[in-house]
């Protein structure tokens, strides 16, 4: 039987972060979601309003035997932009903030990853990423499920998600699936 582990990750629209990671190996699935809010059972509409404290987010189950947390994280921070508070590019307000909810162990395995790659200065500005507990993590619409796969033609998936996966497949090629 496979152990596996998971981590609540939020890096701007689901959309992207959920692309990127299901194309790695050693992931099991990476679901879209919502987290860290005040509201239960929020819908897309509700959060995309700012008003409920949820980010978007992806819940990233993983086989700790194939990829480790720590590169997990490191796939993280250098494919979405670490130092922009409350937004991704156009993708405006807290709902898109940067933030990684887990346990005390994850919490310190990400300060210690954020730490390092701040110290590379990967980034030319300080990263601003949230680290916190663990959240409850409600499950997004089906319709938001895998959607740069079954929509890579739209506008928004062309401009912004596509780089995104491409920049992912170029830095990981070693760890695609």
């Amino acid at each position: 039987m496979t152990q596996t582990s998971s981590i609540i990750l939020g890096g701007g629209c689901f959309w992207c972060v959920e692309a990127i990671f299901n194309g790695l190996r050693g992931i099991i699935s990476a679901k879209p979601g919502y987290a860290g809010g005040h509201v239960e059972h929020p819908s897309y509409k509700a959060v995309c309003t700012g008003r409920t404290g949820h980010a978007e987010v992806v819940r990233v189950v993983f086989n700790p035997a194939e990829i480790g947390l720590e590169d997990i994280l490191r796939v993280f921070f250098t494919t979405h932009d670490p130092t922009q508070l409350n937004r991704q590019g156009n993708d405006v307000g807290t709902q898109y903030r940067s933030v990684i909810f887990g346990d005390e162990a994850q919490q310190a395995v990400a300060r210690t990853v954020r730490d390092d790659i701040a110290a590379q200065n990967i980034w030319e500005a300080p990263l601003v990423t949230s680290i916190e507990g663990p959240a409850h993590f409600w499950e997004a619409e089906e319709s938001h499920h895998d959607y740069f796969a079954r929509n890579p033609e739209t506008a928004y998936c062309a401009a912004v998600v596509a780089p995104k996966v491409a920049k992912a497949r170029k830095l990981y090629r070693d760890r695609l699936k």
